[in-house]
């Protein structure tokens, strides 16, 4: 997938365990670890802002466009 998801790496700059941000942001630790995996296919922006408020960051910081290389023809 062309978005990459690097919760994992605000997690660490922020020194925030995923229990703790779950917690905080009221979703279970089983979600947010798909989150930070990248095995779900879409996001709420209510969550994305609930993540970007507690780790005092912007979406940007979370979400990476990583274009798929293109295919020989």
């Amino acid at each position: 997938m062309p978005i990459v998801i690097e919760l994992d790496v605000m997690l660490a700059r922020r020194k925030v365990k995923s229990k703790d941000l779950a917690a905080a942001i009221g979703i279970t630790e089983q979600n947010l670890s798909l989150l930070k995996q990248g095995k779900v296919k879409g996001i709420r922006l209510g969550t994305l802002d609930a993540i970007c408020a507690y780790l005092d960051c912007q979406p940007g910081d979370l979400l990476v466009h990583m274009p798929e290389p293109a295919a020989d023809q």
